[in-house]
């Protein structure tokens, strides 16, 4: 699956000539640097790919044109992967690293799938810290798995990069010991009160496009300043589709513009 997905993102060239390397709270990591910095901070995506699959690598290209699009930084933490390391390995990755990064100015989170799902625990964790960030853009994440969906099983003819079924076995390999109304499993069920600025993304036709409606909707009615944008005909994770992508390039640039306006707040 790794190799698969490496294949598919990075094609026969291999690892992109983008991203320096680094390590932060003692994680490893990629740093996309802007062709010109004109904010102060930095942002951290947390990649995609079920907890099991993914890497800084694959994520290469929409982390530079997010870098690019709000004219900051963008790191990319190389978290550890399930099955070898079940929850809450990648929380505690996570968390490592945005702290690092926190030490030296204001932080913006992003994550696409489950690194959505990475990205809103982070960010929860941090506010129950006192150590918030500044905001947060979210990629069709993941975020409930006690059954409040319809679109999980509705959507799957539709969805040519998830499916319900495939989602649920890579949960069995990252969250053995957990249920399925843990808040860190379903964060719809943590107290959404606690987020930061947030943005999410999500196509029509994917598997998870209630999981970020439910989001959006309870963290609205609990306070938190949020948006949604609903793409008509895009598939999950479209983002890493940049720059061949129309629909990618417009998604990274409305969550640039909002996670720009709280770097600038």
């Amino acid at each position: 699956m790794r190799e698969a997905f490496a294949r598919l993102m990075l094609g026969a060239s291999g690892q992109p000539d983008l991203g320096t390397a680094e390590t932060l709270g003692g994680i490893d990591a990629l740093r996309v640097t802007p062709a010109e910095r004109t904010h102060e901070g930095t942002a951290v995506w947390l990649h995609g790919g079920g907890y099991v699959f993914g890497s800084p690598e694959t994520h290469l290209r929409p982390a530079a044109a997010l870098a690019e699009a709000l004219g900051v930084d963008v790191v990319l933490p190389r978290y550890r992967l399930a099955p070898e390391h079940p929850w809450p390995a990648q929380r505690d990755d996570a968390l490592a690293a945005v702290r690092a990064v926190q030490a030296n100015g204001p932080v913006v989170l992003a994550g696409d799938s489950a690194g959505g799902h990475l990205a809103l625990v982070t960010a929860l964790a941090l506010a129950d810290d006192d150590a918030p960030v500044r905001a947060l853009a979210l990629f069709s994440p993941n975020t409930d798995r006690t059954g409040q969906s319809h679109t999980r099983e509705a959507n799957m003819p539709r969805d040519p990069m998830n499916a319900d079924e495939d989602d649920r076995q890579l949960a069995a390999l990252t969250f053995p010991h957990h249920a399925d109304d843990d808040p860190e499993v379903s964060p719809l069920l943590a107290d959404l009160s606690r987020l930061p600025r947030t943005h999410i993304e999500v196509g029509a036709r994917e598997v998870l496009l209630d999981d970020s409606r439910l989001l959006a909707g309870r963290a609205h009615a609990l306070g938190a300043a949020v948006s949604l944008h609903v793409e008509p005909r895009a598939f999950h994770m479209w983002q890493l589709w940049t720059p061949w992508l129309h629909e990618a390039d417009a998604s990274i640039a409305r969550a640039a513009a909002c996670l720009r306006e709280a770097l600038a707040a």
